[in-house]
C-alpha cells in the first residue's frame, strides 16, 4: 500500500477498524433512517415497556445525525460495549471536508494554524495514512446537546489530509466516561492509528 504522499490521485475511499461492539450508522439521508431503527431495535430488544424512551433516542440520534452530515458527516460509531453492566459509552464521528482547510496543505500547516489560535495541537503518524493533526479537550457536560449527559466529556479529533487532493478527513472521537477517560483515549488513539486509504 502506497504511502499518503505516494498517491498520484485521491484514493478511492478509506478504511478505519473499530472495536467490535461498536454499532455503524451511516449518515446518507437515503440509509441514516433505517440504521437509527435498527439501533433502537438492538438497545431495546427484549423490552417492551419503553416506547416513549425508544422514540426519544430514534428522535435525539436523528437530529445529531442530520446535524453532522450538514457539517461533513459520512459516518458515525456508536459504542454499545458494556462491562459488568455498565456502558463505555464513546462515538466517533467520520467527516469529510471537501473543501480542506484553506491555506493548510499539511498536517504541519494546520498544526500550527490551530496552536496559533489557542486550540493545543500536535502532528502524529499514521502508520497507513501519512500525518493527522491531533487535538483532545475535556468540556462540562451539556445535557440538552448530549442526549441528558451530566458528565464531562472528552473529545479526541484527528484531521488527515486525503492523499493527492485538497479534502481532509476528520475522526472525532468523544466518551463521558469521565473515570475512565484516559483508557478511552488510549483506544481512540489505537483507532485512528488503524485508517489507512483504498
Amino acid at each position: 500500500m502506497p504511502l499518503r504522499t505516494e498517491w498520484d490521485t485521491p484514493p478511492s475511499d478509506y478504511a478505519i477498524l473499530v472495536p467490535a461492539g461498536w454499532f455503524q450508522l451511516h449518515l446518507d439521508p437515503d440509509e441514516r433512517d433505517r440504521g437509527i431503527a435498527a439501533l433502537a431495535d438492538r438497545q431495546f430488544e427484549g423490552i417492551d415497556n419503553a416506547p416513549v424512551l425508544k422514540e426519544r433516542l430514534m428522535r435525539d440520534l436523528q437530529k445529531q445525525a442530520k446535524a453532522a452530515h450538514r457539517e461533513g458527516g459520512v459516518e458515525l460509531y456508536i459504542s454499545l460495549l458494556t462491562v459488568e453492566g455498565l456502558p463505555l459509552a464513546s462515538s466517533l464521528l467520520v467527516s469529510l471536508l471537501p473543501d480542506g482547510w484553506p491555506g493548510c496543505a499539511t498536517a504541519h500547516d494546520l498544526a500550527h494554524r490551530l496552536t496559533e489560535t489557542g486550540r493545543p495541537a500536535e502532528v502524529r503518524r499514521l502508520d497507513t495514512a501519512g500525518d493527522a493533526v491531533r487535538t483532545e479537550k475535556t468540556e462540562a457536560a451539556d445535557p440538552e446537546r448530549q442526549m441528558g449527559n451530566t458528565l464531562a466529556t472528552t473529545t479526541v479529533t484527528y484531521h488527515v489530509p486525503v492523499p493527492a487532493s485538497g479534502q481532509w478527513l476528520t475522526l472525532t472521537f468523544s466518551t463521558p466516561m469521565e473515570g475512565l477517560a484516559a483508557q478511552m483515549v488510549e483506544l481512540f488513539d489505537t483507532v485512528a492509528g488503524t485508517l489507512h486509504w483504498e
